[in-house]
């Protein structure tokens, strides 16, 4: 099973927030993830970054591939802690 950190949309239309999830990549983007690591709203400012780095440094050594958006969230959310 592949397994994928990415982002699920939430929220109302043209005010999306964002759960940073563990899924499996075959799954659909707003369907059943295996577990949550962290939220972003783009939508406040400064952007909102929540994540659980521990748990997310814990499924990638499991095997987790992020997606090229959460890597970078990942990136910035190390740099401001």
């Amino acid at each position: 099973m592949a397994v994928k950190i990415r982002l699920a949309r939430h929220g109302a239309t043209k005010r999306p927030y964002y759960r940073v999830i563990v899924a499996d990549a075959r799954a659909r983007r707003d369907g059943r993830f295996i577990e949550e690591v962290g939220r972003y709203n783009p939508c406040v400012d400064p952007a909102l970054i929540k994540l659980d780095l521990d748990k997310i440094d814990t499924w990638v050594s499991n095997g987790a591939q992020p997606t090229d958006t959460v890597a970078r969230l990942i990136k910035t959310a190390k740099e401001q802690a």
